[in-house]
């Protein structure tokens, strides 16, 4: 049933994206742009997956991967992501986003392959070694292909969305993210659970199956590899698709020449160096501001979707098993809703602003993360419904900063730069909160909730102030559409 329910999602958002043409873009161009974006986003999906597929892997291998293990890939992988974005948003801005993505679906797909052959080995007793060293250095190049998935969707969306569409694309955005983690958390735990070890009628078709293509008699071995293998096969699938598919610019699916109206408007013949594009996030105020805004939705995002988990395991929470048995499932249902609430919000009602709904969202963690340390222990549904709230609201920020606000002002020549830069602040902010909330945690779980309110302050006040900023170019072009509609057009006689 839960897997039918992200179906219906899906169905959802890929109609809503055709019913939404503010432009009136000829059906063919709809089409064309979905043939481009689908599989485009189920590749940046399945990266997911083959990122969070760690956390899986933990639970799955016990004793052989420690928490601090865990805590150490983990941080080497996050590093390496974040670090990644100064070199590869220059290169994807210089290279195109189709080479971008299918440099991260292959190397990522590589990534796991090694992943999943070393847990082989040591699952196998052929290699005996700390997985903690090697796992984190293929982790790491794991992460690094990995940092190449978003900055090109985002360099793609940015020549095909006007910047007055942009914040339905930012929703599309938003909901890979939450679908991407169903099938990390949902997928990765169900794969674990179908290659444990088991012993004739009783094993899985999957457990058989691969234990046959690796050579191995008996059930008595965790096929736990499985749980790296498998998206890394998806991954090239979805690479092929996107080779065979994917076109940088409607140009070169044929269409005229198309101008988003953003912050590249008029200065598409000019050449940005390295510098230049780094020059053009570093030395803006307003960047930074939206930088600052998504470091905020990483600390709200991971410091609940990490340890709203680990908290529900530790703390008995009768009548809310509900959300621990099914978090990946409402972590997507209500990520989608958090993407296309903030996006649809910001072009129908705001001219396409993304500080006003960014603002708003802010303004429910704050309340949310209050409401969630007074019922923390009283109130076991409550707790649980302000967490996937909170989670909610970091996806729609997501969505606006990362999916939107860095294309719009970056422009579709500094598109990549931006997006990695303002993306490379949220995971600053993830690896913030896990440094924090393991000690804090550990001390007085109360505090947790309230450690995120000041951030929630934080974002809110950056969002105010940059509640009026649009690019120069949009604003021109809402001009002259609002003076176009105030004509009145003579009635003949």
């Amino acid at each position: 049933m839960y897997l039918i329910t992200i179906g219906f999602c899906m169905v959802l958002v890929i109609t809503v994206y055709f019913l939404n043409n503010p432009l009136r873009h000829g059906r063919w161009f709809l089409i064309r742009r979905f043939i481009n974006w689908f599989p485009l986003g189920m590749t940046y999906a399945f990266l997911y997956m083959g990122r969070y597929n760690l956390t899986v892997s933990k639970t799955a291998l016990g004793s052989l991967m420690t928490k601090e293990d865990f805590g150490w890939i983990a941080a080497a992988g996050t590093c390496t992501y974040a670090l990644s974005f100064i070199v590869n948003g220059p290169l994807v801005d210089r290279i195109g986003g189709k080479k971008g993505i299918l440099i991260g679906a292959l190397g990522s797909s590589f990534a796991n392959m090694l992943l999943g052959v070393l847990t082989y080995l040591v699952l196998t007793h052929r290699l005996k070694i700390r997985l903690v060293t090697a796992f984190s250095a293929i982790y790491a190049l794991n992460m690094y292909f990995q940092s190449y998935g978003a900055v090109s969707i985002i360099k793609i969306k940015a020549y095909w969305f006007h910047v007055r569409e942009r914040g339905t694309f930012g929703a599309i955005f938003g909901s890979l993210i939450s679908i991407g983690i169903y099938f990390a958390i949902d997928w990765g735990q169900g794969i674990a659970q179908m290659t444990k070890a088991s012993i004739g009628p009783d094993a899985t078709w999957l457990h058989r199956s691969i234990l046959h293509v690796f050579g191995l008699k008996g059930g008595g071995v965790d096929a736990t590899w499985a749980v790296f293998l498998i998206p890394a096969v998806i991954l090239i699938f979805w690479a092929l698709v996107d080779w065979l598919l994917i076109k940088n610019t409607p140009e070169e699916a044929g269409f005229a020449p198309f101008d988003a109206h953003d912050a590249s408007s008029g200065q598409m013949h000019i050449t940005l160096t390295k510098m230049d594009l780094l020059r053009k996030v570093f030395t803006s105020p307003l960047m930074l501001m939206i930088a600052l805004i998504e470091m905020t939705s990483g600390i709200f995002r991971d410091g609940i979707t990490n340890w709203y988990f680990i908290f529900s395991a530790e703390v008995r929470q009768p009548g809310a098993l509900f959300f621990q048995q099914h978090w990946g499932w409402l972590l997507c249902i209500f990520g989608i809703v958090g993407g296309f609430a903030g996006g649809l919000t910001s072009d129908r009602f705001f001219q396409s602003r993304r500080g006003p709904p960014a603002a708003m969202l802010c303004g429910i963690v704050l309340v949310a993360s209050l409401v969630m340390a007074s019922f923390l222990f009283s109130s076991p549904v409550i707790a649980g419904s302000a967490a996937v709230a909170i989670v909610m609201c970091a996806v729609g920020i997501t969505s606006l900063m990362s999916g939107t606000a860095a294309a719009d002002f970056g422009g579709r020549k500094a598109t990549a730069t931006c997006m990695g830069i303002v993306d490379g602040f949220a995971y600053v902010g993830s690896g913030l909160q896990a440094v924090c909330l393991s000690h804090i945690t550990t001390f007085n779980w109360r505090l947790w909730p309230l450690f995120l309110a000041p951030f929630a302050l934080l974002g809110l006040i950056i969002a105010i102030k940059i509640w009026t900023a649009l690019p120069a170019a949009t604003r021109r072009y809402i001009a002259e559409v609002e003076e176009c509609d105030d004509k009145v057009v003579p009635v003949p006689a």
